[in-house]
């Protein structure tokens, strides 16, 4: 039988091999986290890279069953930030040197949505003289809105399958052409064909998912040749179909502990992608996002939406810091970060050093 430190000591791993890993325990698991941490200090330092996250708008067309701003929840206050506040967060991004933002909403297609911000790209641009790096998450778009948002400004986005495996993506979405799995898997290698760093991602601990399953979404990432990946544990709102399940679920503790372990895994498989501390993570247990940088994650996401609308940005329940200010986060943050041995990259993108590799191929 194979021990966990010869499956560690191997270049590659197999579909059974990381469902090993991912089964560890006590001693055994602590062996995969510190190779983890080993790995991810050589290859990419102890550098933690800031992206201050803008959530500028909780509308969404769509109907994914996990997501509390999902369009058939009639309970969630619809809002969409003005051009002029989110200037000013990013603003407060480039002057606190936090170098990157992200902007993340609810998933549209409409004309309205798309020039909104693509305007806001340049603005951000022209407001921070080009200094100021822009990841955006904002779903699966045509190829033509794909390169005008790349034009305007944006060098990365994350467009998160959540689920690798179709069969169990098409549980937990609807089965119409606006939820359709091959869409998602054309729009991530589109956002690669046309330059971006592209990031994906998924939930850990969802109903009917196994280890197998999370182990294909680690290969998956692998194979896609990803440049970073934000994975969190599945977090239940009561406010949405899957909420059904919640019974089902594997304790929450459980969850946060194996999404600790696919991160560890992931960073050894691609010792050079950047991988994000999600924020859910802290959503279980206090120092979660630490424990994550720790272990093989390097950017964080500080949230600097203004306050007043964070509450309404809920995708999952018992988010966290919905009730502090962006200068909250920032002296918190940093001090966090330090207790883990690593610090904060102020004033630099941080972009994946797997892009670059990958992109001189």
């Amino acid at each position: 039988m194979t021990t966990i430190s010869e499956i560690l000591n191997k270049e590659r791993f197999t579909k059974e091999d990381i469902v090993k890993l991912l089964k560890t325990k006590g001693e055994e698991s602590k062996l995969l986290l510190d190779k983890a941490r080993e790995v991810k200090v050589k290859h990419i330092g102890n550098k933690v890279y800031y992206r201050g996250l803008i959530e500028f708008s909780n509308i969404c067309a769509k109907d994914c069953y996990y997501c509390g701003i999902r369009r058939s929840n009639k309970n969630t206050n619809r809002y969409e930030i003005g051009t002029k506040d989110i200037l000013f967060a990013a603003k407060f991004a480039h002057e606190n040197r936090y170098a990157s933002i992200v902007l993340q909403g609810g998933e549209r297609t409409d004309n309205v949505f798309i020039e909104n911000v693509d305007n806001l790209l340049k603005k951000i641009k022209e407001q921070t003289n080009g200094e100021l790096g822009i990841t955006i998450s904002l779903g699966e778009q045509s190829e033509e809105v794909y390169k005008r948002w790349f034009d305007s400004g944006a060098h990365r986005f994350l467009l998160r399958i959540e689920a690798s495996n179709r069969e169990l993506y098409n549980k937990i979405h609807p089965n119409n052409d606006l939820h359709n799995f091959d869409k998602r898997l054309d729009a991530l290698k589109t956002l690669q064909n046309l330059g971006y760093q592209t990031g994906t991602g998924g939930m850990v601990g969802l109903p009917f998912q196994t280890y197998e399953n999370l182990a294909e979404d680690l290969l998956f990432y692998k194979k896609f040749d990803i440049d970073m990946v934000g994975m969190g544990p599945y977090i239940e709102h009561a406010e949405t179909p899957m909420y059904v399940h919640s019974k089902d679920l594997l304790p929450q503790k459980e969850r946060f502990n194996i999404t600790l372990k696919m991160i560890a895994i992931l960073r050894i498989m691609m010792p050079d992608i950047n991988i994000a501390a999600a924020t859910a993570l802290q959503s279980i247990d206090p120092l979660g996002r630490e424990k994550a940088l720790k272990i093989g994650a390097n950017v964080i996401m500080p949230n600097i939406t203004p306050t007043i609308h964070r509450k309404e940005y809920q995708l999952y329940e018992n988010k966290p810091c919905i009730d502090e200010g962006a200068d909250d986060c920032t002296g918190c943050l940093e001090a966090r970060i330090s207790l883990v041995g690593d610090k904060v990259g102020y004033g630099e993108w941080g972009d994946s050093k797997h892009y670059f590799n990958r992109t001189k191929k």
